[in-house]
């Protein structure tokens, strides 16, 4: 029987042999990939984008500090540049790629892009893969392990958990998982979580009401004051330097919370420190 714990071997069935599931209309497949990924370029390059909403439900998983800044129109300070309009881009690609794979390898994709509504809070989710409410997301190596080893639920900034919970709970369902891709070497994983399962080492961590959460996320975002920064700096190595924790340094906010914050151009990518006693030996870039 199809579903979601077989999915993965069945996709890797199918790119190997590049044998269909008994059924399975390819042809009818290949067309609605292209006319999806036709869909993408158009909405990426013909449409004018106006989504006035602060609270939507991509963010609503989002720490209180990032949703109080993106309430209250706080200045960013730095806009996205170019490279990381085409990784969103080329993401986005994989996602259409991996639900057509699904569909070769004989699984039932269902509610592509379906309306959600909790307490107000609007969204569209990616789909239902086997009956399951499921994100499809291409993903970093570092990210991919969090999804590959099913540690989301204690390392989250960027709130895949509330997003998808408040999908599910639209939905009446307690179960809800991602099918996700390392886009760099192409592994694939799907993670399950079931917010009902009381045994599972993460349940205290996502067994949580999302309507009390939407509430609460609502007031705070009303006052006047910020709550506190999402996370504290960490140590950089043994330097003794602090850094931004990774949920800070990823935020187009983090001026705006760190003032004096420097970047410094290290080989493994920008590193941010909020405390410098010894002044690393690589080229220090502006952090606006």
């Amino acid at each position: 029987m199809k579903n979601t714990y077989n999915l993965v071997s069945d996709i890797y069935s199918l790119v190997s042999t590049k044998e269909v599931a008994e059924g399975v209309d390819i042809e009818s497949c290949i067309e609605l990939f292209g006319e999806n990924v036709k869909d993408l370029m158009r909405k990426e390059f013909t449409e004018v984008r106006d989504d006035s909403r602060k609270l939507r439900m991509s963010n609503i998983g989002r720490d209180e500090r990032f949703l109080w800044n993106v309430y209250n129109d706080v200045d960013k300070g730095e806009d996205l540049t170019p490279n990381t309009y085409v990784k969103f881009l080329y993401g986005h690609i994989i996602e259409e790629l991996l639900l057509f794979l699904t569909r070769a390898a004989g699984h039932k994709v269902t509610d592509e892009q379906k309306k959600c509504e909790v307490n107000g809070i609007k969204g569209s989710m990616d789909c239902r893969i086997d009956g399951i409410v499921t994100d499809v997301k291409s993903t970093s190596t570092f990210g991919f392990k969090k999804f590959k080893e099913g540690t989301l639920a204690y390392d989250d900034p960027f709130g895949y958990i509330g997003q998808i919970k408040g999908y599910a709970h639209s939905e009446g369902e307690t179960k809800f998982g991602w099918l996700a891709m390392d886009k760099q070497n192409g592994h694939l994983t799907y993670l399950l979580y079931d917010s009902e399962d009381t045994q599972a080492p993460v349940y205290d961590l996502i067994s949580y009401d999302i309507e009390e959460r939407i509430e609460r996320i609502k007031k705070i975002v009303e006052q006047e004051e910020p709550p506190e920064v999402c996370y504290k700096p960490i140590a950089d190595g043994k330097s003794g330097n602090q850094k931004l924790a990774i949920g800070c340094s990823y935020c187009s906010y983090k001026k705006q919370c760190w003032p004096a914050v420097r970047g410094f151009a290290y080989s493994s990518g920008p590193r941010y420190l909020v405390e410098v006693f010894n002044e690393p030996k690589v080229q220090e870039i502006e952090v606006s």
